[in-house]
């Protein structure tokens, strides 16, 4: 065997090893990158700043667009308190992600359909309520209190759609209550 050609080896395997720890790092850089990119992108379209809770959103795979699915997350918490979806309760979901302007082809639209067809993970009460929590603090009294009276307001009346025994009684079941009890807490 030739000297030159054991050192020229040993310099192509060095030169490789890191040729590929520069990958690597370079990999690492645009992964992290990117991520800073989901995390400023879900904080402008939330105005949330706090980076563990963004961090949890991005978790839940929340991404800027679709963080206002996330108000909505209220109506879909009440129309489960059940164990189960009535047609009217996810209509009035439905109208409500319309009225805040998604339509059908929006992540966020998409998204709550999700929801609707299977309940989601109760992390998603967690992180909403830590995103609830995080905005009012940023908010005046008036704010606040508009806040979560049209929260509050709209998952009361999801709840609302499908109770009652043929328009009597009381609308609201102690299951759907004990969520919108818990939902106005986090305004506290």
């Amino acid at each position: 065997m030739k000297k030159g050609s054991f050192r020229g080896r040993g310099a192509e395997l060095e030169n490789q090893f890191f040729l590929e720890r520069d990958r690597e790092l370079l990999q690492a850089m645009r992964e992290q990158s990117a991520a800073k990119e989901k995390k400023k992108a879900l904080s402008d379209a939330s105005g949330i700043t706090d980076d563990a809770l963004l961090e949890k959103l991005i978790a839940l795979d929340l991404c800027g667009e679709t963080v206002v699915a996330l108000s909505l997350f209220p109506l879909i918490a009440v129309a489960w308190a059940d164990g189960s979806i009535a047609a009217k309760e996810r209509q009035a979901a439905l109208d409500a992600a319309r009225q805040q302007g998604m339509d059908q082809t929006h992540s966020g639209y998409l998204l709550l359909e999700r929801w609707l067809a299977r309940k989601p993970d109760a992390g998603l009460l967690t992180a909403w309520k830590g995103h609830v929590a995080t905005l009012v603090k940023t908010l005046d009294e008036p704010a606040k209190n508009a806040l979560k009276a049209n929260v509050l307001g709209r998952a009361r009346a999801v709840a609302e759609t499908a109770g009652g025994l043929l328009g009597f009684g009381n609308k609201v079941s102690k299951s759907e209550q004990a969520v919108l009890s818990e939902l106005e807490r986090a305004f506290d």
